[in-house]
């Protein structure tokens, strides 16, 4: 079993010295494979600058400004990460933002804040109470059941609305806060419409790409007058 731990920079010639005497290694290389072990977090520095400078309400990526962030895959976080500090302030932040009365939606997916990772928050309405939940590297493995034809918007595209066809009942998948390990279950009903509109976001897609129809909503544009949704200046 290797283990190692982050290098001092005290410690570097010494390291170099040794491992340099017993394999022939280049001290670049040595440099690089320090820094892989014991530095890198998984995290990109982008999406760290995101998590870090963004308040409590982030900014909500739209298609006519981020469509490269919104028609970008997102890739999986891992167990690795599920206690790291960024998923934690992620998970917040995007809370936050979701039920923020600028936004009031009923999901809302990593890249919609602009980190393309496969994270989604979803109002469970099919469990008392009606809670949001938190679900990462979240995947339907499988749909089912009737073809519900029904009215979408998203906080991407606003102040549009579309009639979606969606499967009424979907099996997902996703890691265990807890274990790690993949856990499962079967959604029915609107909720499992949330789940497909979220885990479409993680692919690169939008509701309008699966509409029988799209159409402009006045009464919702009337009511994004009163907030501000310009980007931020660092951004």
């Amino acid at each position: 079993m290797l283990s190692i731990r982050p290098a001092r920079i005290a410690d570097l010639p010494r390291i170099m010295t040794v491992l340099e005497a017993a394999k022939g290694i280049s001290k670049i290389s040595i440099v690089l494979l320090l820094c892989l072990a014991g530095c890198y977090s998984g995290w990109t520095p982008r999406e760290r600058q995101i998590l870090s400078a963004s308040d409590s309400l982030m900014y909500v990526t739209v298609l006519q400004a981020d469509s490269a962030i919104l028609r970008t895959p997102s890739a999986e976080i891992g167990a690795r990460l599920l206690r790291s500090g960024e998923l934690a302030t992620l998970k917040a932040k995007m809370l936050h933002t979701v039920m923020d009365p600028s936004q009031d939606g009923v999901g809302i997916a990593a890249p919609q804040v602009g980190i393309n990772r496969r994270a989604i928050w979803v109002q469970r309405f099919d469990k008392p109470g009606e809670p949001f939940e938190f679900y990462v590297d979240v995947r339907i493995d499988s749909t089912g059941g009737e073809i519900l034809h029904g009215p979408e918007g998203c906080l991407s595209v606003p102040p549009m609305r579309g009639i979606v066809p969606r499967h009424g009942i979907v099996h997902v998948s996703y890691l265990d806060p807890d274990s790690g390990g993949r856990a499962s279950e079967t959604v029915e009903g609107y909720t499992a419409i949330i789940f497909q509109h979220e885990c479409d976001h993680l692919g690169g897609i939008l509701y309008i790409d699966r509409a029988d129809s799209v159409f402009v909503s006045e009464a919702w544009a009337a009511e994004r007058e009163a907030y501000n949704y310009d980007r931020p200046e660092w951004w």
